[in-house]
């Protein structure tokens, strides 16, 4: 196996694992020896994940709502107590809202993103920092969107939490990029995932593509692939950066 994509003896938590990239990157992470500690806030959806991993002996599945600190806190205790130590943080799990004017946005769908999309990064971030500090490495990458570097009309909570995700990223790599841990976060655009919601059908697809220089959505697989990339034992010297993912929106 290329070094650059070894992770033999490593160990990963990932957070919304049951579908899509969360569970996309277990089955990568799995096939080249990394053993996970993988969560979802739908048991039968983690089932399914944790069915498909090449090998289920390394790998841990539970339950988490990220928006509970102790669900998160729970994660990396039990990777600790069957692995030993946490070497990779993804905090994938996250949630969109129906499409809403500014004006309209309403309490429940501020507090319901904020909850999920920045306390759970923030909850998964605290206690993987805490154990990668006292192994003295550690690499954790968290999951934003495009609508964390710019606008995103009709999603102004989705973008605002989006937002406070790369914040969060970039101080942590501030903070602790002396102390051997690195944190960093990708940013992609639409891609056919569930999180699509009112775009899931053919032509709410074509009609985001067409926003692209590439005039296609990216396939989940792709936006992975630089998952995979990114957390590359051999990228070193990467820490506080905001990666898109967007077949060139941002080149506009």
């Amino acid at each position: 196996m290329d070094e650059l994509l070894d992770f033999t003896g490593k160990v990963a938590l990932i957070t919304g694992a049951g579908g899509g990239f969360g569970r996309l990157l277990a089955q990568g992470l799995a096939k080249r020896g990394c053993k996970l500690v993988i969560s979802d806030i739908n048991q039968q959806n983690l089932n399914e994940t944790l069915a498909s991993l090449p090998n289920q002996d390394n790998a841990i599945s539970m339950l988490c709502d990220v928006s509970k600190e102790q669900d998160c806190k729970n994660m990396v205790d039990s990777a600790l107590e069957k692995f030993g130590r946490v070497d990779i943080g993804v905090n994938n799990a996250g949630i969109a809202h129906d499409l809403t004017p500014l004006h309209q946005l309403t309490e429940d769908t501020m507090h319901s993103q904020f909850n999920v999309n920045v306390n759970g990064v923030l909850f998964g971030m605290k206690y993987q920092i805490e154990a990668m500090l006292k192994q003295g490495e550690g690499h954790v990458l968290n999951i934003s969107s495009l609508a964390g570097l710019g606008g995103a009309p009709k999603g102004g909570a989705y973008a605002a939490a989006k937002h406070a995700v790369v914040g969060l990223t970039r101080t942590a790599a501030v903070e602790y990029a002396r102390k051997g841990v690195r944190c960093n976060a990708i940013c992609p655009f639409y891609s056919p995932t569930a999180i699509l919601g009112e775009f899931a059908s053919e032509e709410g697809q074509a009609q985001l593509a067409r926003g692209t220089p590439m005039k296609r959505l990216s396939k989940p697989q792709e936006v992975v692939n630089t998952m995979l990339l990114i957390l590359s034992p051999g990228n070193s010297y990467m820490t506080g950066q905001t990666i898109a993912v967007d077949g060139g929106v941002t080149a506009w």
